[in-house]
């Protein structure tokens, strides 16, 4: 079985964001990047077929530039088999979904996995367009699945009061979130692999970019806050009378 492992590269979730003066990028310098945790989830669960006894072939892919190596060779160490670097820029989610489309349209995967958003931008949108270029099967936001055939599985997602259960037909993209695999920590013995395993540099191929970020802000700070005992029911009723929102 051939899997795919899209990679989004992205800011630790403990990172002070701050943008460029003029607004136009985030400022990268001394920013600490990582795997998108949701990313993560899926590279553990392809791991995790492997782990089952499944022949499994592992593809780990990003669009960026050389700063993203050092976070597929974690995606190696954690126990991908290869991976992939098309050499551009990824400012927009059409054009990462076309990148990554036009190099898996003739690879025969089976399986592409993605997390369910990525943490800095939180689009969802690139899963859904890769299944749409590759005409491929999608369930988005999976927090299980299970091979059920060679090419058939059953893939859980959480909805609206409950659980939803779906048999699909494999080749098949998935979005993942918490609940389809845990997350792995790579072990020496990883992370000396990983400095092995190849590497490939793509150049992009399609059309550029359909949109282009005008302007990153900060949201409006918060207005200042009135506190109101418990026992003075009354005055916070007069209050949010005064306001008209009552």
């Amino acid at each position: 079985m051939k899997i795919l492992v899209c990679i989004s590269h992205v800011p630790d979730t403990t990172t002070k964001i701050q943008f460029e003066d003029d607004g136009s990028a985030l400022k990268k310098q001394g920013v600490t990047f990582v795997i998108n945790p949701y990313c993560e989830y899926g590279l553990s669960k392809a791991i995790g077929f492997r782990e089952e006894g499944k022949t499994v072939s592992i593809t780990a892919i990003s669009v960026g530039g050389a700063e993203v190596d050092p976070t597929l060779r974690k995606a190696l160490a954690i126990g991908a088999d290869d991976a992939v670097r098309i050499d551009a820029e990824p400012t927009d989610a059409a054009f990462v979904a076309e990148q990554i489309s036009n190099y898996a349209k003739d690879k025969g995967y089976d399986l592409i996995f993605t997390g369910k958003e990525s943490i800095d931008f939180n689009g969802a949108m690139v899963p859904g367009m890769i299944a749409e270029h590759l005409g491929m099967s999608f369930v988005s936001f999976a927090t299980g699945m299970d091979m059920t055939g060679d090419a058939t599985a059953e893939v859980k997602r959480e909805v609206d009061g409950g659980t939803e259960v779906l048999d699909i037909k494999l080749p098949a993209v998935i979005s993942c979130q918490k609940g389809i695999s845990e997350w792995r920590i790579p072990n020496m013995r990883g992370i000396m692999a990983a400095r092995r395993k190849p590497l490939a540099v793509e150049s992009p191929a399609g059309g550029g970019e359909g949109t282009h970020t005008v302007k990153l802000a900060y949201p409006p700070a918060k207005g200042e806050t009135q506190y109101f005992e418990p026992d003075n029911a009354k005055q916070l009723v007069s209050a949010l009378a005064d306001k008209g929102l009552i």
